[in-house]
């Protein structure tokens, strides 16, 4: 049973609808710049190892892996079934709403890498995801969650809504640890720019990863 972390008032959303009907319509667009986008597939290549199994939990059309690495398997999750079938990454994929079931329909111990985009900040029940994430992950295995300052404000618990960039990095650093991952390595860096705007020293969105290793 997981380590609860939140209260129920952490939890709660400014928009309780159905996260179904939210994500009803396709969005074919990038959530984050392209500053963003290259240093989260820089991490990828540097730290998932080419033929592991990938998990690309709440994903979408793209999954910002590096395109000449080849993987065994990847496997998408999300909430948008046109968006998971035009992601050209994907060898399979499966459709679940996380803040109603947070049993994740895969065995123990199977996959190498769990990778979390711009999603985090949308689970209610995150504390049952990171125990059922360190349960279907290898020894060994990462669990990559990466995210910017930007979010769907009415969709973000308030616990996300609330916080700075410093809390979430805490916050979810703090939801794995009481599952059971070891102290996750933390990364907070500032991006530049691409184009123009780089070369007059104008920044990207910043980038934060948290990346947690399955003890062997």
């Amino acid at each position: 049973m997981a380590v609860q972390v939140l209260s129920e008032a952490q939890r709660r959303k400014w928009d309780s609808s159905d996260d179904q009907l939210f994500y009803a319509e396709p969005r074919f667009v990038q959530h984050l710049d392209e500053a963003f986008r290259a240093r989260l597939t820089a991490l990828y290549r540097e730290r998932i190892p080419a033929k592991a199994v990938v998990l690309d939990l709440m994903s979408s059309w793209v999954s910002h892996l590096p395109d000449d690495v080849i993987y065994e398997r990847v496997i998408g999750h999300g909430l948008n079934e046109k968006e998971l079938a035009a992601n050209k990454r994907l060898d399979s994929h499966w459709l679940q709403n996380l803040n109603l079931n947070q049993e994740i329909p895969l065995k123990s111990e199977s996959v190498d890498a769990v990778l979390i985009v711009a999603g985090w900040q949308y689970l209610q029940y995150p504390e049952a995801i990171a125990s059922e994430l360190l349960r279907i992950t290898r020894p060994g295995g990462q669990l990559i969650v990466s995210f910017s300052n930007r979010m769907f404000f009415t969709k973000a618990p308030q616990v996300w809504a609330d916080g700075s960039d410093r809390d979430h990095l805490t916050y979810v650093a703090e939801v794995l640890m009481a599952q059971g991952w070891p102290k996750p390595a933390i990364v907070a860096e500032e991006t530049r720019a691409v184009g123009w705007k780089g070369l007059v020293g104008g920044k990207g969105d910043p980038f934060f990863s948290v990346i947690a290793t399955k003890a062997s």
